[in-house]
């Protein structure tokens, strides 16, 4: 396995410690019948209990060992794969925290939660089995053939016919058993993700009274995995009693022929007894040999869905970005440039959702952005920080095209507010922190004052110290969007996005912050998406999205009486007086 290979080096050694011990432990079980052997015949039979006393304490001796060896193989095999899992799980995290946007987005949700839990823990557990039993298992049954066939060669002829039907059985089980784990894993994904939806959503559920047709929705996931998992089952069900069945027909047979050659003289008591544990250690054998395959069949699965994920390409690399480049690159040239931009989710030969956009904008400028739902607003500005990557054309910062530049190095210099408000479990003044970790206190209490959040924040029971619940469900939806920007401010970034994050608060909560943002004096330049036209009217320019398209550049008297697509919007907004002022716009 790929993982197993990437993971040998740190703990190869415990393993081979591990399989070791687990040899000795297997060496042990075998001598255990040629011992019982040699009490029968050569004791038992004869009488002479000194042999019985003599050979009986060297079994004792043999079990101690055996005992003493798996022992310390289950301390090291334990701790062993618990490292192994532990470690695993966070090369995943850390690699699916270091994929691109478009890399993610091709993976479910609900997918990755449980390639980071189930999937992990079936590799765990498979890794934990090979060194407490799966290897023992092979060694014990190859061991009991040997230990057989030196015993008594004649009576070993049955085992020729034993092992190969076992063999088609146990291939049989693996060819039937992988492609139906692998839908129990899928199914698994889809009850992750109804529960996932249910569970973000649970307000709105309630809200409109849904909760009976969410569970109806659940109970079909949850039935369709029990049903992946039951025919899983019911398909290895048969294996297992087969195997049995064919090696207890092998002891029977052996009873048999063992009863006539004791009759005739050609075998000793004692042998059929050590011939029928060597039978039974090689059901045991083959029993754990078909679990092996059953749990390498899960662990097959599950290691294809991680090493789906570690297969990805990670977020674009490229250089860091010079203070002092691009300092002067902001003086000397634009801040941020777009020149004959598109972009595809899909790739170059996908479906173009932004389309030849062209535009630039200067330090300290207040760029608004407007267009319909579906515009490609968000798309824009999720180029600049390299989120994306344009499929055509050149997105610069500062003076630098960004598909050469670090993403780390690019997003230091910029700060995002998104559409949907994301706060963390912690203190109000740990989640404005959480944009610098290096913020003093004046610094959040400065941020806070000019995202207007200040006044609410000094209200609370503790002040800065309140405790924010899961997901920030002890604000309401502006105090959440205030936060945001201050945790945005208190980045001192150089380009600030506000991803239509003013929507929850009211015009005059509005106006106070672009007023505070307008007083720095233009250290920052700001890009701000809006579907209210009053929230962008003020800006320094306005660019007008459609269906990807760029259709109109300028302030808000200009576009009023350029362009139709900026007065319509404004018409859904203000209604019949909207023809008023926009003939009065186009009068001036």
């Amino acid at each position: 396995m790929y993982l197993l290979r990437k993971y040998r080096a740190r703990y190869g050694k415990g393993f081979i410690v591990s399989i070791m011990f687990l040899m000795l432990e297997a060496l042990c079980d075998l001598l255990q019948p040629a011992m019982l052997a040699k009490i029968i015949d050569q004791g038992v039979v004869s009488g002479d209990l000194n042999v019985v006393y003599r050979i009986g304490a060297i079994m004792l001796l043999i079990t101690a060992i055996g005992a003493g060896a798996a022992a310390t193989r289950n301390l090291i095999s334990s701790r062993v794969s618990q490292q192994f899992g532990a470690q695993l799980r966070g090369d995943l995290y850390r690699k699916i925290q270091s994929l691109s946007f478009s890399a993610i987005d091709k993976l479910d949700r609900a997918s990755l939660i449980t390639r980071l839990t189930n999937d992990v823990t079936q590799i765990q557990n498979f890794v934990n089995g090979l060194m407490r039993i799966f290897v023992k298992a092979p060694l014990l049954g190859i061991g009991a053939v040997i230990m057989a066939v030196r015993l008594n060669p004649p009576l070993s002829v049955i085992l020729l016919a034993v092992v190969p039907i076992v063999a088609f059985l146990i291939v049989m089980n693996l060819r039937i058993g992988f492609p139906r784990f692998a839908r129990v894993q899928q199914s698994l994904d889809r009850l992750n993700g109804y529960t996932r939806d249910f569970l973000s959503g649970i307000r709105v559920v309630k809200a409109f009274n849904r909760y009976e047709d969410e569970a109806k929705k659940f109970e079909v996931a949850n039935e369709a995995y029990r049903s992946a998992n039951e025919g899983a089952m019911k398909a290895m069900a048969i294996f297992n009693p087969l195997i049995a069945l064919t090696v207890n027909i092998g002891i029977i047979v052996i009873l048999w022929i063992g009863g006539v050659r004791i009759d005739g003289g050609h075998m000793q008591a004692g042998h059929v007894v050590a011939f029928i544990n060597y039978m039974l250690q090689i059901l045991f054998s083959l029993m754990t040999i078909t679990m092996v395959f059953n749990m390498f069949v899960r662990a097959k699965s599950s290691t294809t869905r991680i090493v789906s994920v570690f297969q990805q390409d990670e977020r674009p690399s490229g250089s860091a970005m010079s203070n002092d480049k691009a300092a002067g690159a902001a003086r000397d040239g634009y801040c941020i440039q777009f020149d004959n931009v598109s972009f595809s989710y899909d790739g170059v030969a996908g479906e173009k959702v932004l389309h030849h956009l062209s535009f630039h904008c200067k330090q300290g400028e207040t760029i608004g952005i407007i267009g319909s739902t579906g515009s490609g607003k968000s798309t824009l500005v999720s180029l600049i920080p390299r989120f994306y990557d344009a499929t055509g054309g050149t997105v610069s910062v500062l003076g630098h095209n960004v598909a050469l530049l670090d993403p780390t190095s690019l997003r230091s210099r910029i700060a995002i507010v998104p559409q949907q408000a994301v706060l963390f479990t912690g203190s109000v003044k740990d989640n404005i922190r959480w944009g610098n970790e290096e913020a003093t206190e004046e610094q959040i209490i400065e941020a806070a004052r000019i995202a207007s959040a200040d006044d609410f924040i000094r209200a609370l029971p503790n002040g800065y110290d309140s405790l924010v619940g899961q997901g920030g469900v002890n604000f309401s939806g502006g105090q959440k969007q205030r936060l945001s920007i201050a945790r945005a401010l208190v980045r001192k970034p150089e380009i600030l996005i506000l991803d239509d994050s003013t929507s929850a608060l009211d015009v005059l909560t509005e106006a106070r912050i672009k007023g505070a943002l307008k007083a720095l004096g233009g250290q920052i330049t700001t890009l701000l998406i809006a579907q209210r036209i009053t929230s962008v009217m003020d800006a320094d320019r306005i660019l007008v999205m459609d269906n990807g398209q760029l259709v109109a550049v300028g302030d808000h008297g200009q576009l009023m009486r350029e362009c139709e697509v900026y007065r319509e919007i404004y018409r859904s907004q203000y209604g019949k007086e909207a023809d008023q002022h926009a003939a009065a716009a186009q009068s001036i």
